[in-house]
């Protein structure tokens, strides 16, 4: 099998196609890096430009016929950002991806896995989401994750083209093998922060300690990028199944128990030496509790479920981190 990833030279895109490669799947990469590194895309077909860039798609199918499937991984991602410049968002994750799925539909393309996000959920009490749950993102750049999935919904009721969104919440570590890890030098998320601490010695800041959840901290699902990885494989070996008959579908990918920040923090003092201390602080303005996804559907029509632990996930960023400005020129 042969597979086009977009985004493939981003954080989970060139896993994708790393696990695609371990699995004796061909990837092909179309990737703008905007955001990506080309030496993720080292050893694998690369072609530099954009989605919308339709006759660069149609060279690709031409010069790769026996493309069966796209894996669709081409965003911006950064929550902040997207408060800052909606309109770049929108471009970038809505318009473009409706004009990618355009120039697929007329290369004959018709099977599409688009690498969608848990944030567009509302948490139910427990904090638990699954895909009956409701939808109600929280920033532009969730937004633009339902906006597509609605879109693809659209698309695939009646277009020659089927669709299926993988919906996950927080990636954390790297290619188990490190050929490929998160680009950013000094993420923004708890573990980014963490690794940031424990380099400079100072205690790691909780904010926010009277959340209603099992320990008063935020809780979050933490899944290692290789399982996601994994799942994304599973779900072009199982297309037809996933799909149950459906134009389109979705599936969440998590670890049915979520993750909170005090738990992190545990997590992260059993593989490292100093442990970082923590201290507590007032939660930040837009702060939320936060949310975990069960992924009982996942296990069903894909048979795939979490193997690595979160503290595997925390020792290959550190692996990751130790080494990124030497893999990265």
């Amino acid at each position: 099998m042969k597979v086009l990833i977009s985004g493939g030279a981003g954080y989970i895109g060139s896993t994708v196609a790393s696990a695609c490669l371990d699995a004796g799947i061909t990837p092909v990469i179309l990737d703008s890096l905007v955001t990506g590194r080309q030496e993720f895309a080292e050893g694998r077909a690369f072609y530099r430009g954009d989605i919308a860039d339709g006759a660069l798609v149609d060279r690709i199918f031409a010069e790769h016929p026996e493309i069966e499937a796209v894996v669709h991984c081409a965003a911006l991602i950064v929550v902040p950002d997207s408060v800052g410049d909606p309109i770049g968002y929108y471009r970038a994750n809505v318009a473009k991806s409706l004009d990618f799925v355009e120039h697929l539909i007329r290369n004959g393309c018709e099977k599409m896995i688009f690498s969608s996000s848990g944030s567009i959920y509302l948490p139910g009490e427990d904090f638990s989401v699954d895909e009956e749950s409701g939808i109600a993102p929280q920033s532009p750049y969730a937004r633009t994750k339902a906006v597509c999935e609605g879109m693809f919904a659209d698309i695939a009721a009646t277009q020659p083209i089927r669709i299926l969104s993988l919906r996950y919440f927080n990636p954390i570590g790297a290619d188990p093998r490190l050929r490929t890890g998160l680009q950013v030098r000094r993420p923004s998320h708890a573990l980014g922060k963490l690794i940031e601490a424990h380099e400079n010695g100072v205690p790691f800041q909780v904010t926010g300690t009277d959340w209603p959840t099992r320990d008063g901290s935020g809780i979050r699902d933490y899944v290692h990028v290789w399982d996601l990885a994994a799942a994304h494989v599973a779900a072009l070996q199982e297309f037809e199944a996933a799909l149950e008959g459906k134009r389109s579908s979705v599936i969440n990918l998590g670890t049915g128990t979520g993750t909170t920040v005090n738990e992190l923090i545990d997590a992260f003092n059993s593989v490292v030496t100093p442990p970082v201390a923590k201290a507590s602080t007032e939660s930040r303005p837009g702060d939320v509790a936060g949310a975990y996804t069960r992924s009982d559907r996942a296990k069903r029509l894909l048979g795939w479920q979490p193997q690595l632990s979160l503290a595997e996930g925390i020792r290959d960023s550190l692996r990751w981190a130790e080494i990124r400005d030497e893999r990265l020129v």
